[in-house]
């Protein structure tokens, strides 16, 4: 495996897409590679010093002409100016919009001086079920994918969403998602659990950005049934526009006492390691990486039985899905794992065991492969 220069272009928020894009950056770089990240802030996994890991910070002009600054534009020359002075091999863009086109552009104006930069786009999910079927979007997205000179996506569900809704070309490699056990391991917190839930309760936990897309109510709604014939208590790990109602559902039922709204928590390993359950009941998910997290800590999982949701969790072995919006059927799911502590144990070892396929190590000599043969590929088309 040849060392190479690798830019990556992400959003550097809390958003599933940049969690895996700069996670898959640093392990790239313990590898030996160069990574450099090119976006507006510095993404906030780089949370110290990474040796061969760069930080290039794309600005965009703040001019009164502009309603909305130009941050396309913007991100495209500092690609161009990034890979002119650090030599790139490859440009791996994740999320569509508009990374991909900007990464389209940047190759067309360098390609002008003899200079020749492959990308690769990763589709993460609302880039293609949302945002890209969008009328205004749909044109450009669907373009820059098949300009682009390699295409993933993080599952096969995504994989074939994207071909139903674009007129995709090109062959879409699946390279799952992952999980780095370094962090997201099982940990003792047993004086942590104790504060939570003094009496022994079971520990159910949901973690989101509380959007109508997660479908919040329904943890709360499928806890109030639970809570009728097992004691437990609820953390709400997230915040977002949904959180006010739920609020509300939970005064309106009752339950207020045994839910807790523990709001955004960078450390959220440490609350899923005092937890014996894990809620998705989402509407749309790509992948689910929140359950592949839970999972790595040893627990099993509750979720909805859509997009690459049951890619991940295994019906009646690491856990159980439902129909969107069933709440009172992922409730007697959750009293049939949680009233048998032997049953218990064996989910959580479930859980793990099937997250360790997810592991880093598993997941990276994945694209490195990819990296290689796109590199080789889109070379030897640029020399005929």
């Amino acid at each position: 495996m040849i060392n190479m220069k690798i830019g990556v272009v992400c959003y550097p928020t809390y958003g599933g897409s940049g969690v895996i894009a700069t996670e898959l950056g640093k392990a790239l770089a313990r590898k030996g590679h160069d990574v450099h990240f090119i976006t507006y802030q510095e993404p906030v996994r780089l949370d110290s010093y990474y040796e061969n890991i760069y930080y290039h910070e794309v600005s965009a002009l703040d001019y009164p002409l502009f309603q909305y600054q130009p941050y396309e534009s913007a991100l495209a020359s500092k690609i161009v100016d990034v890979t002119r002075f650090e030599k790139l091999d490859i440009l791996h863009v994740h999320y569509a919009i508009p990374h991909a086109s900007s990464a389209l552009m940047a190759r067309s104006i360098l390609q002008e001086s003899g200079y020749h930069l492959p990308f690769i786009t990763t589709l993460h999910g609302t880039d293609i079920s949302l945002v890209g079927k969008d009328p205004g979007y749909k044109p450009v997205v669907e373009y820059s994918i098949n300009q682009s000179n390699g295409i993933t996506s993080v599952s096969n569900n995504l994989r074939e969403e994207t071909y139903r809704n674009f007129n995709i070309k090109k062959e879409i490699e699946v390279i799952p998602n992952f999980i780095d056990f370094s962090r997201f391991k099982k940990t003792d917190k047993e004086h942590f659990k104790k504060v939570l839930a003094p009496n022994g309760e079971k520990i159910l936990i949901h973690v989101s950005n509380f959007r109508k897309v997660k479908r919040v109510a329904d943890v709360v709604k499928m806890f109030d049934l639970l809570i009728k014939k097992i004691p437990a208590k609820l953390l709400l790990v997230g915040d977002g526009p949904d959180r006010a109602n739920i609020e509300i559902l939970c005064r309106q039922l009752g339950n207020c006492e045994q839910v807790r709204f523990l709001g955004k928590q960078d450390a959220v390993e440490d609350l899923l390691a005092i937890s014996d359950l894990f809620v998705l009941p989402s509407e749309s998910e790509s992948f689910g990486l929140a359950a592949l997290e839970a999972m790595a800590c040893e627990v099993p999982v509750l979720s909805s039985n859509v997009g690459g949701i049951p890619e991940i969790n295994v019906q009646g072995v690491t856990g159980f899905l439902s129909p969107v919006g069933d709440y009172e059927d992922m409730a007697k799911w959750a009293e049939f794992i949680l009233k048998d502590d032997t049953k218990l144990r064996e989910f959580k070892k479930n859980a793990y065991t099937h997250a360790r396929t997810f592991s880093i190590e598993n997941i990276l000599p994945q694209y490195e492969a990819y990296y290689e043969k796109t590199l080789q590929q889109s070379n030897s088309e640029w020399t005929i």
